[in-house]
């Protein structure tokens, strides 16, 4: 999306994907660094050895939140915000579900489809995006959520 999203045509992006971001690997690195932060230290994630003769999943496994979590870099590296951006700020999430656990290894990318983008009364914009993190490979999809941010383009007053 980048360079064709704008303020004035984002009415004709809803509906439509307007942004894929690049692939990114899930490391064990960094789960055990989101294990750490968010003192979620569950052997499903953090114990390697344990995770392969016990899990179900045969190995171990991100975590739902790190995945989650991810949104916001997926967003810069995919350029899914307008042209003309002055900042954003999360608003929250509506029908966030996880459909499929991210094995440590694997390749995630989210695909972004325009819900809604609405003018606000402080210059700013609601938009909201149906998000779809795929997993490399995978019949399921990890995570399905509508996102919602709040963007500002250059020169608004804001909140």
């Amino acid at each position: 999306m980048g360079s064709k999203f704008t303020y004035q045509n984002a009415g004709e992006w809803i509906g439509r994907e307007v942004a894929v971001s690049p692939w990114f690997t899930i490391t064990q690195a960094q789960v055990d660094l989101f294990a750490a932060a968010t003192h979620d230290e569950d052997w499903m994630h953090v114990d390697p050895e344990r995770a392969r003769r016990e899990s179900p999943y045969g190995g171990p496994i991100g975590h739902g939140f790190l995945t989650l979590s991810m949104l916001s870099h997926f967003s810069h590296e995919a350029g899914l915000w307008p042209q003309g951006t002055a900042y954003g700020v999360n608003y929250g999430l509506d029908r966030m579900r996880f459909m499929a656990p991210v094995p440590v290894g694997a390749r995630i990318r989210a695909h972004f489809v325009l819900g809604a983008f609405d003018e606000r009364t402080d210059g700013g914009y609601r938009m909201a995006n149906k998000i779809t993190i795929e997993i490399e490979g995978a019949d399921k999809p990890a995570m399905l959520a509508e996102w919602i941010g709040l963007f500002y383009p250059e020169g608004a007053k804001g909140p």
